[in-house]
């Protein structure tokens, strides 16, 4: 045998190793993928476009294996690097889209597929992982002993926890009709509560957000993707009103708020329609005026839910307030989602082919 035979199975493994090295740096936000194609898909069977919602239904629930796999490799693999990022201010938030992941599947499965076991299972999933995560990150951030200042240590990532929480509201309100009493005024309570709850939280972290954005300077390189979050965690707002809205005759309570239910939901519409030109604007002076280059990036799955979000809430706020004035809102926005989620799923594909081309050529090498 050869010298360079004999090199080669060494070759192999250390391209193997470097392939693992790669799950060190993996994006907690990598959810991301899971709830933009997820409420994509939602958005397209609402809008009769079947097709489209079971293709990436199916789609969806290989790209949440497959997430969960790398997942719990890097935190086997890499426990300090994984732990680490929870408590890390900019990368700490990225965990939350598990949640809202974890909770958009499970919504695909009971409008899709009318399937509520599983929406129930992912459902529990989601619950346990929002405890987890939503104590163990604000704690750690909170007692860590070294902190960034706000201009360096915040982003639209941090309304990911809104999104995560208001992701169980609207699925609790789509179980809860299928669930018999008094099991069904439970899920509406608490969806009404994690409504609630999202909401205040959306108050807290956007005055700091906003705050950030007019006090200090905004580099193109701070302008990540994630703050296209501040609209879909609105957007989301949106939905779940809309949906308690609808679930009003099975819960008397309910009932007795919808005023209030219904101007909040109107209210999260029109936060969340304002900040729409406001981030085109801001996008157009990032890659055309200051020319930051546009390539694949995880956190660009961030700006792809917002739309699909944007389009599924605004059709379920029209179904439950009659707002027939505005039904070319979620066509519209449906198919700009759909351009943008065809683009970031050809970047990760991209992204994916050239790794491959880079590891292949060391291990040859």
């Amino acid at each position: 045998m050869t010298p360079e035979e004999l090199a080669k199975p060494a070759g192999r493994d250390s391209a193997r190793i470097r392939a693992l090295a790669g799950l060190q740096d993996l994006s907690p936000a990598y959810f991301g993928m899971v709830m933009a194609t997820g409420i994509v898909s939602i958005a397209a069977h609402l809008l009769a476009l079947p097709a489209v919602a079971r293709t990436l239904f199916a789609l969806n629930v290989a790209a949440y294996a497959v997430l969960w796999l790398l997942t719990l490799l890097r935190a086997l693999r890499y426990p300090r690097h994984f732990f680490a990022d929870m408590v890390d201010h900019l990368r700490g938030p990225g965990f939350f889209t598990t949640v809202a992941g974890t909770s958009v599947l499970g919504s695909q499965f009971v409008v899709l597929a009318a399937d509520d076991r599983a929406g129930i299972a992912l459902w529990a999933v989601a619950i346990l992982l929002w405890i987890g995560l939503t104590y163990t990150i604000f704690t750690g951030i909170t007692i860590k002993a070294r902190k960034p200042t706000l201009d360096a240590g915040i982003s639209g990532a941090w309304l990911l926890a809104v999104v995560a929480t208001q992701s169980i509201a609207v699925l609790s309100a789509l179980l809860a009709p299928h669930v018999g009493q008094p099991g069904r005024l439970e899920l509406n309570f608490l969806a009404l509560s994690m409504w609630l709850w999202g909401g205040m939280l959306y108050i807290w972290m956007m005055s700091l957000i906003f705050y950030r954005y007019t006090f200090f300077t905004l580099a193109p390189g701070d302008l990540s993707p994630p703050y296209w979050i501040n609209m879909g965690a609105m957007a989301i707002s949106t939905l779940a009103g809309s949906l308690l809205i609808i679930n009003s005759p099975d819960a008397p309570f309910l009932q007795s708020l919808l005023p209030f239910v219904k101007g909040f939901t109107v209210f999260y519409w029109a936060t969340g329609t304002w900040w729409i030109p406001m981030l085109v604007i801001l996008a157009l002076w990032r890659h055309v005026y200051r020319r930051f280059p546009l390539k694949y990036d995880p956190l660009y799955w961030g700006a792809v839910f917002p739309l699909g979000m944007y389009a599924a809430g605004t059709h379920e706020m029209i179904a439950a307030l009659g707002f027939d004035f505005l039904r070319f809102l979620p066509s519209v926005f449906l198919y700009v989602a759909l351009t943008a989620w065809l683009a970031a799923f050809a970047g990760l594909v991209r992204d994916l082919l050239r790794r491959a081309g880079a590891l292949r050529a060391k291990e040859n090498a």
